[in-house]
């Protein structure tokens, strides 16, 4: 069965600084939950992300089990949206949209997640228990992060 997750967040800053930001693999630890104890594994030389590049790391998502997720980064649309999909990992589908649209007072920022879990029914279980209610708060940390590197429009 294929989940989705949809949440969008005003952010006050302009498209450039919302891609300077987002399209710099290194910036993900900063709003990532730290009990999720986040690393990246791949040495990254190059500041902005590009079409075909591989990010490996580890990260604690649940029960404080390390897990190797190797991320593909695709569809770069610099500096509207790119993605970013799971090619080694705990889903057997993940694939995660950023889209930054520019407003008159900042950037809105949408972030769509297409996931499937492995495991047929006992995948399905662990989305209903726990899995959908995880990435919610992965995001909901994001959102509270994001606000104090960048602020909140007033």
């Amino acid at each position: 069965m294929i989940y989705y997750f949809r949440t969008e967040h005003l952010l006050p800053v302009n498209i450039e600084q919302a891609w300077d930001f987002f399209s710099s693999a290194k910036n993900l630890a900063l709003i990532t939950p730290p009990e999720m104890d986040f690393k990246i594994l791949t040495k990254l030389e190059e500041k902005e992300i590009y079409e075909g590049m591989l990010i490996d790391y580890t990260v604690k998502p649940v029960f404080g089990i390390p897990l190797n997720w190797q991320t593909e980064i695709t569809n770069v649309n610099r500096p509207q949206n790119f993605t970013d999909i799971q090619t080694k990992g705990p889903y057997k589908v993940w694939e995660h949209t950023h889209t930054f649209i520019q407003k008159e007072n900042g950037i809105l920022m949408k972030d769509e997640i297409k996931y499937q879990i492995p495991f047929g029914i006992l995948g399905q279980l662990a989305q209903t228990l726990f899995i959908k209610d995880k990435v919610k708060e992965i995001f909901q940390f994001r959102e509270k992060a994001l606000e104090k590197i960048f602020g909140t429009l007033n």
